[in-house]
């Protein structure tokens, strides 16, 4: 006999990286940068998808200005990371943060 079984929707796992992420000092908001009509049409800040019991996340973040954009990828990494593997209980297939815009 097994231990119970937790299913976690795609929504939720997304739902959780955006917040993890936006509570990293440095990020503005989780979202793509530009005009409204650009973030618009590029979709979702965050796309998940689960392979082979495997969690692939892909991240736009809008960083605060004066913030190094190479530290603040890898904290948002970090943070992400750790959300996914240790809250979530699930294995991080892939990871990509792209930082989209610099402001408000």
């Amino acid at each position: 006999m097994s231990g119970p079984e937790l299913t976690v929707g795609r929504g939720v796992i997304a739902e959780l990286v955006r917040l993890a992420a936006f509570e990293v000092p440095g990020v503005a908001r989780v979202g793509r940068g530009g005009a409204a009509w650009r973030r618009f049409l590029g979709g979702p800040a965050v796309s998940v998808q689960v392979r082979n019991d495997r969690v692939l996340v892909r991240l736009w973040v809008v960083a605060r200005p004066g913030q190094a954009l190479g530290p603040l990828a890898g904290q948002v990494r970090a943070a992400v990371a750790a959300t996914v593997e240790r809250l979530l209980g699930l294995d991080l297939g892939a990871l990509t943060v792209l930082v989209d815009g610099v402001g408000g």
